[in-house]
């Protein structure tokens, strides 16, 4: 079975002069011939390779940023909110290199790519606007005698490591914010989709960052990268998006030295449809939270609980979604499911259909994967989901929306909350009231009310329990990068 066999799409190899734009974009980068492989998910082929730097080479990057920060620590608010509105300029200037370059290397449709490049430029406006609003205080101290001034200081050089399935925009919601408080960086992009990162901080430069202040490490030595960064006392803090396993290990390596932390760190998201919701709003927005990036999303919809009452029309409506969805390459016109990041992923996504069925679940479309080249998957749902399988207990990341019912709010609020991790989740009901009640009792730290994608660069991102610590975006995202002083100002009396 191919994927023409059963999809509108266009052809599996996109738009020709689509794929040539990417490819220029790609040589502009002037990039070795030689190192870390880059491939288009979409078809497999190598795209490019990047270096593949080791241990020595990153400490080298921490030198080298280390000592430009020392000057960047010290420019006024101003001057880092001018650089940081000039490489927003550029990043829309250059919108259309990124978004192809998006689809390129990571695979997801090109208008799903353009709206990645507004969500990512916009950190960086926001932190432009944020550098010029720095925090503090000055306050009499309770027993007098004394003012206490608080202010906010450079935590210093950061080192950001970032995942494949966002390449812009996970990149800027840490640089920005680094840049806006002063901060030097190391940049480790996803092995798997680097390009992006480098075009970006190519373009920063070019607005008028330091050189020498945002160093890009591409290697396919996370693991060697991460052990001798981490551990060199110049590095004094470490953001880090991925999963909760690899989020612990970074912890305990970044407790050596006591670094600050931020971790955005695996997600299992509930979401609830109540038999009060309108029904085309719960549908679409069930599906923007199960198929944006292709199901490749911390964020995603990973466990969808129906309430009995709507339980069969929602079933039915989202399954005619899923299996209307064009499937084919991210430059195709119409194409609204690209290919998942990897074979490995292909295979994963397989793993989780077949446990569900074999366990009792109704495999009502997709299910299956495609002949020919590239790592695509059907749009998939399984209804029925029992509790115990794989796709109820894992996060799927990817294009299968795995279906609960339930009877009651109490019932379903115990089920939503049964789980170690807690970045996301949504609630879809007409009811003002069930709606913030809901959204109070969820153990997360994002509730989506009635919509499926609430991300929002003015919006505190991050989760509780083991989806990690700290937040990225709004004004709570520049803290992450600041360290809190007070000078304590005696005054002597004059009576």
């Amino acid at each position: 079975m191919t994927i023409a066999d059963t999809t509108r799409s266009g052809p599996l190899a996109g738009d020709a002069h689509r794929i040539a734009h990417a490819d220029r974009v790609i040589a502009s980068l002037g990039l070795p011939s030689s190192g870390v492989a880059v491939a288009d998910p979409a078809t497999g082929e190598r795209i490019a390779a990047v270096p593949d730097l080791d241990a020595g080479d990153a400490l080298e990057a921490v030198a080298t940023a280390h000592a430009a920060g020392r000057s960047w620590a010290r420019t006024t608010p101003r001057q880092r909110a001018d650089v940081l509105h000039a490489w927003y300029d550029l990043l829309i200037d250059h919108r259309d290199d990124l978004a192809h370059l998006i689809v390129r290397e990571m695979g997801k449709p090109l208008a799903e790519a353009y709206a990645e490049v507004q969500y990512g430029t916009d950190f960086v406006r926001w932190y432009a606007e944020e550098a010029v609003r720095p925090r503090g205080d000055y306050r009499e101290a309770p027993n007098g005698g004394a003012q206490i001034i608080t202010r906010r200081s450079p935590v210093g050089l950061s080192v950001l490591i970032t995942p494949w399935n966002f390449p812009l925009a996970m990149a800027t919601r840490k640089i920005a914010p680094a840049l806006a408080a002063g901060c030097a960086a190391v940049v480790k992009p996803a092995a798997l989709t680097p390009l992006t990162t480098i075009l970006a901080v190519r373009l920063a430069i070019e607005a008028g960052m330091p050189d020498d202040l945002v160093q890009v490490v591409t290697t396919s030595g996370a693991s060697a990268f991460s052990e001798a960064v981490l551990r060199d006392p110049r590095v004094r803090k470490v953001s880090f998006t991925g999963s909760t396993p690899v989020g612990r290990t970074l912890l305990e390596l970044a407790s050596a030295t006591v670094l600050r932390t931020s971790m955005e760190l695996g997600g299992n998201a509930p979401l609830i449809v109540f038999d009060d919701a309108d029904l085309g709003r719960a549908v679409e927005g069930a599906y923007a939270a199960k198929m944006r990036n292709v199901g490749q999303s911390c964020i995603g919809a990973n466990r969808i609980y129906v309430q009995d009452g709507i339980a069969a029309d929602f079933v039915d409506a989202l399954t005619e979604r899923l299996a209307s969805a064009p499937v084919g390459s991210g430059f195709a016109d119409d194409a609204l499911v690209g290919p998942v990041i990897d074979d490995r992923a292909a295979q994963q996504m397989q793993r989780y259909v077949d446990d569900a069925v074999t366990r009792g679940a109704t495999l009502r479309t997709g299910g299956h994967g495609f002949d020919g080249a590239g790592h695509f998957y059907a749009p998939t749902l399984l209804d029925h989901v029992p509790v115990d399988c794989l796709a109820a207990t894992s996060e799927i990341f990817g294009p299968i929306a795995a279906i609960q019912r339930f009877s009651t709010q109490a019932e379903v609020l115990e089920r939503a909350n049964d789980t170690d991790l807690g970045l996301a989740g949504y609630v879809f009901t007409e009811s003002l009231d069930r709606a913030f009640d809901v959204a109070d009792l969820l153990e997360t730290g994002i509730v989506g009310i009635n919509q499926g994608v609430p991300s929002n660069a003015a919006a505190p991102f991050g989760g509780v329990k083991q989806s990690g610590l700290g937040r990225e975006g709004s004004a709570e995202g520049l803290e992450e990068y600041e360290t809190i002083r007070f000078y304590n100002l005696a005054r002597r009396s004059t009576t």
